[in-house]
């Protein structure tokens, strides 16, 4: 029984990594399924600014996680944590290979390493919402970093959410670390790590360049869809990079230049943050996803150890 994680920054090349690995596992005989870890690819309609792949162009691999919540219900690594196990916990048992996809890094630290997830109390929750409110992120992001400056580092300090939710669980439990990860994190299951990376300069000019095109492709229209169906009461989606930019220019809040660059520079802002996380991740085998040599050896060596 296979588990995979292929991880990396966004535009590290992930989704086209695993669907190779995918086809290295069949000329071997196995079937490869993946299994999405990108939080905001599990809303239905928001596919442009995800860089979701189309069904086309999934070169008959099944995919899971995909398209699983429409865009006024809330993402949380809570909730998709069972969910993405039952569908690895299948696909084990049918004897293929589950790849699990993605640069949200609690999500896929929630699947591989056995971490429960603190409970939660609605008045606690309340209340810090409404302070959230009052005085915004920044405080709060100050505050959290004053409790525990390892979490608040992980976490942007524009994402009130994140913040809320950290102080929750350092309120419920006492503990400041309950926040994040445990620094040596067990495993659920056994598995292996691919870490994709690229050089930063160029990673920098793929990401900018992949922003400008989300526009080019039609993301403003994208949004100008999902607006009557919720987008805008959605706690999560709403938000998501380029999204929040996008609505930000249909409601002329922004222009067009404007929305783009500040896409490119939260995007920017993110990868770095994905690089921090997965570069924790003592076990990976990492490579240079710009090393097509490097990159094949991979592909091979991963295919040949099962």
């Amino acid at each position: 029984m296979t588990l995979i994680a292929i991880v990396g920054a966004t535009g590290t090349g992930k989704s086209d990594f695993a669907l190779d690995l995918a086809e290295a596992f069949e000329r071997a005989g196995r079937v490869g399924e993946v299994v999405n870890a990108d939080a905001m690819q599990l809303y239905r309609g928001m596919d442009i600014g995800t860089a979701k792949l189309a069904p086309d162009a999934r070169r008959g691999v099944p995919h899971h996680q995909l398209d699983v919540l429409d865009v006024t219900e809330e993402a949380s690594a809570a909730a998709y944590q069972p969910a993405a196990r039952a569908d690895i916990d299948d696909i084990l048992a049918r004897g293929h290979v589950a790849l699990l996809v993605g640069g949200s890094g609690l999500y896929v630290s929630s699947v591989i390493h056995d971490f429960r997830f603190p409970g939660t109390d609605a008045a606690v929750r309340a209340r810090l919402e409404a302070e959230l409110a009052e005085i915004g992120p920044g405080l709060m992001h100050a505050r959290l970093r004053a409790l525990d400056a390892e979490t608040a580092a992980s976490v942007d300090a524009q994402n009130g959410r994140r913040i809320v939710r950290a102080l929750e669980v350092i309120e419920l439990t006492g503990e400041p670390k309950a926040a994040r990860l445990p620094d040596e994190p067990v495993a659920w299951r056994p598995h292996r790590i691919v870490h994709l990376r690229s050089d930063r300069a160029r990673l920098v000019d793929r990401l900018d360049a992949r922003a400008a095109r989300m526009w080019e492709d039609g993301l403003l229209d994208e949004v100008r869809e999902l607006v009557p169906r919720g987008l805008e009461r959605g706690v999560t989606a709403r938000k998501a990079i380029g999204y929040a930019q996008a609505l930000a220019e249909f409601h002329g809040r922004m222009s067009r230049a404007e929305a783009i660059a500040q896409t490119q520079q939260l995007t920017r802002t993110y990868a770095r943050r994905q690089v921090g996380w997965f570069g924790r991740y003592r076990d990976a085998t990492t490579i240079d996803a710009d090393d097509l040599a490097a990159r094949d050896a991979e592909l091979a060596r991963q295919a040949a150890l099962d």
